[in-house]
């Protein structure tokens, strides 16, 4: 059994690892709490943006009045892996990367193996695992959560437009957490570009719009609004799944030390009574040998 000494320096360091945890997880509520009002709030927009995207796609012709739903070959695809610059988060970073590269290696393994696959990557955390497991990023986005706005998005979204309108690739998808509840986040693939448009059934009737101003005003700029606003929504999704990650890993984190503390205080009991009583024994035993 380890001396008093060495279990009252490891309960002294236990009690100060819970102490960091313990604050941790109150500053991940904190931040929870901002970041659930914030995706929670743009959801019911962003889905019905999306509806109406959807049934506006059905009513254009995609190869011609809608480039951002036409549909060809897919020869080149990229990959974008959205996770935390911050680890602590139990395996919420993990399961980003774990999809990315099963995504890599069997939905698009022909792409991967022709090297016409490419990841990008939004957190710190996503290169460091997915070069960890040799796979590389074309390009990191980190800064995006230092300032974390639709402002600060947008670029990035309307880069990517860009590059399925020019061709440069043919398919790109996000990958991410999924915001359930603080406990509980759902790891997504979800198709980006191009458009996904829903097949209308025989007998639901399709949307009959009247444009205004004009067929060319809405494909250029309430579509590309609408998929600026869904990128946001997968960047605040996954945030708000992160600091629900970190709260709870954080929790559990400082109930197991709790744990650890109990049983190095039991130790420390049982080894200080075994002292004891050797200390006890030794006085009988000289005083026994005193009196002989």
């Amino acid at each position: 059994m380890a001396n008093l000494k060495e279990i009252r320096t490891r309960i002294a360091s236990v009690k100060s690892t819970r102490q960091i945890t313990s604050a941790m997880k109150m500053v991940a509520a904190a931040k929870l709490k901002k970041a659930q009002n914030a995706i929670t709030q743009i959801r019911p927009y962003a889905d019905k943006l999306y509806e109406i995207l959807n049934n506006l796609s059905k009513s254009l012709d995609n190869s011609e009045d809608n480039p951002y739903a036409e549909q060809r070959e897919v020869k080149k695809v990229l990959l974008v892996a959205i996770t935390s610059n911050k680890g602590l988060c139990g395996a919420f970073n993990n399961n980003v990367v774990k999809k990315t590269i099963e995504a890599a290696t069997t939905k698009y393994k022909s792409q991967y193996e022709n090297g016409n696959l490419d990841i990008i990557n939004i957190g710190k955390k996503a290169a460091d695992l997915l070069k960890s497991r040799k796979f590389f990023s074309l390009k990191e986005y980190n800064d995006i959560y230092n300032n974390l706005s639709f402002e600060s998005t947008s670029e990035l979204s309307e880069l990517l437009m860009k590059q399925f309108t020019v061709k440069k690739y043919d398919k790109i998808e996000l990958i991410y957490n999924k915001f359930k509840n603080a406990a509980s986040q759902t790891i997504m693939l979800e198709q980006f570009l191009p458009v996904l448009v829903e097949k209308t059934d025989e007998k639901t009737k399709s949307v009959d719009y009247i444009f205004e101003p004009s067929k060319f005003f809405i494909v250029n700029k309430l579509i590309p609004d609408s998929l600026k606003i869904q990128f946001f929504k997968a960047i605040l999704d996954s945030n708000a799944s992160e600091q629900g990650a970190r709260m709870t890993a954080m929790h559990k984190a400082t109930d197991n030390a709790s744990d650890l503390i109990s049983e190095l205080q039991l130790n420390y009991n049982k080894a200080r009574q075994a002292a004891i009583t050797n200390e006890i024994l030794e006085i009988v035993g000289g005083a026994e040998a005193l009196n002989g």
